[in-house]
């Protein structure tokens, strides 16, 4: 791409992310992270009773958890100066008309087309209004909302997820750009705001196609002879049902994935690969993850969102994490040291979620109470505790020796040791945990001690 790139996620804050608005952040954040660009993360707030602070606090710390931190965070509620300066070049231009329908004549309208058989297009009854008419119905308390004039053409462009496309504006209604009491709707701060962020790329859900055609034209009427964005409108995701996804569907909003304890690279890469025709795998970065990310390789169906898969997905991403990449989540649960690594190494293929380590850590490094079995088992293998240093050939020196002398082999030679070793019936290789349990605690919970 030649155009420096620079794209937005322009979320509304009023309600939780979920998987299918984290997509198109991570579609926009992969794209820049590819072409070395700029990523802007945009507070669609302009309504202030549906907007909140705390819903955007939210929305950042879901899309760092994800690893998408933004260049820029801007909120559209402290632009309005621009906005108004937009709307006036408008109305000089004869682009922006007053309208003074209700909503209810406008919904009369509606009706009375539909039993026409005619598309429910705005009539553009206002432009038909006299000054005198205008006076009138402001003096009867009327305020009027503000709409687009747009030219009836048809606006074709490349979308470099669905290819050519092109939409008849003839068949739209003029967009509201304001409402009666000022308030801006998304089309008109989004267009103005693009414009002054120099945005190349403008990638979001395919339901926003025919809002392409608007938005060119707005482009064209504010910034003439200046090149719109590139567009790219991608498939949607819908939950296992095939229904569409949505704030109140509480269950796939990211903050509840992330409290279930699934791991944010796994969601990442079911996110952005699942509706492509690139198989959903585990990725070890977000790096590998913008490498194989190609907005042509999108479907053109929407994709259905397996929880179950994403599921699978976060233990195989858990399992091959490494030691670097885990680093500071461990430090988080104060397990650091010279055992952290070796510790890691040998519990992540055991854990479900990440936050189990800190059970195992207090096998290894704390204090628990061992579970005695079998106490002549338990004297027998005290007395033929190899000398130290321990290191991973330990244990099947040991316990092949202590096969010898007791006799025993196999669930009633292992068993009475793991359950005596780490107080639990299953867990990490005893190879790989008994040089970090260590000589002293060993000993203590052979003899049934908490150690």
């Amino acid at each position: 791409m030649t155009t420096p790139v620079c794209v937005r996620f322009a979320p509304s804050p009023s309600g939780r992310i979920h998987i299918g608005n984290a997509r198109t952040a991570l579609f926009n954040w992969l794209l820049a992270k590819r072409n070395r660009g700029r990523f802007i993360l945009r507070f669609d707030d302009t309504d202030a009773q549906r907007s909140s602070l705390e819903y955007a606090r939210a929305i950042e710390l879901d899309l760092a958890w994800l690893g998408v931190v933004p260049d820029a965070i801007v909120r559209q509620s402290e632009r309005f100066a621009l906005y108004r300066a937009a709307a006036e070049t408008l109305r000089r231009a004869n682009r922006l008309y007053p309208c003074y329908e209700t909503p209810e004549e406008l919904d009369r309208k509606r009706a009375l087309q539909a039993a026409r058989g005619r598309p429910p297009v705005y009539d553009r009854a206002a432009l038909r209004l006299s000054d005198s008419d205008r006076a009138a119905l402001e003096a009867a308390g009327r305020k009027p909302h503000w709409r687009f004039l747009l030219d009836h053409r048809v606006v074709e462009w490349s979308d470099l997820a669905r290819g050519h496309c092109h939409i008849d504006c003839a068949s739209l209604s003029d967009p509201v750009l304001a409402r009666e009491d000022g308030a801006w709707l998304y089309t008109l701060p989004s267009v103005v705001d693009d414009l002054d962020m120099n945005i190349s790329h403008v990638v979001r859900g395919e339901d926003h196609v025919t809002n392409a055609a608007v938005q060119i034209q707005l482009f064209e009427a504010l910034a003439p002879g200046r090149a719109p964005p590139v567009f790219a409108h991608h498939n949607l995701l819908t939950d296992a049902s095939g229904e569409g996804l949505s704030k109140r569907k509480g269950a796939l909003s990211i903050g509840a994935l992330r409290e279930a304890g699934l791991e944010s690279l796994a969601v990442a890469a079911q996110a952005t690969l699942t509706g492509t025709s690139i198989p959903v795998h585990a990725v070890g970065s977000l790096e590998e993850l913008a490498a194989l990310f190609d907005l042509s390789r999108l479907s053109r169906t929407p994709a259905r969102f397996d929880m179950a898969e994403l599921q699978a997905l976060s233990l195989k991403t858990l399992h091959a994490l490494s030691f670097e990449s885990v680093r500071d989540r461990l430090a988080a649960h104060e397990i650091t040291g010279r055992k952290a690594e070796a510790f890691w190494l040998s519990v992540r293929s055991n854990l479900t979620t990440f936050d189990e380590v800190v059970q195992w850590w207090r096998v290894v490094d704390g204090m628990i109470e061992p579970r005695i079995e079998d106490e002549a088992l338990l004297a027998q293998a005290l007395a033929l505790l190899p000398r130290e240093p321990w290191d991973e050939a330990t244990w099947g020196l040991w316990t092949s020796e202590l096969k010898q002398a007791s006799g025993r082999k196999g669930r009633a030679l292992f068993h009475p040791l793991r359950l005596a070793l780490t107080g639990r019936e299953q867990g990490p290789e005893l190879a790989s945990l008994m040089p970090l349990i260590g000589p002293l605690k060993t000993s203590a919970r052979l003899c049934g001690r908490v150690a």
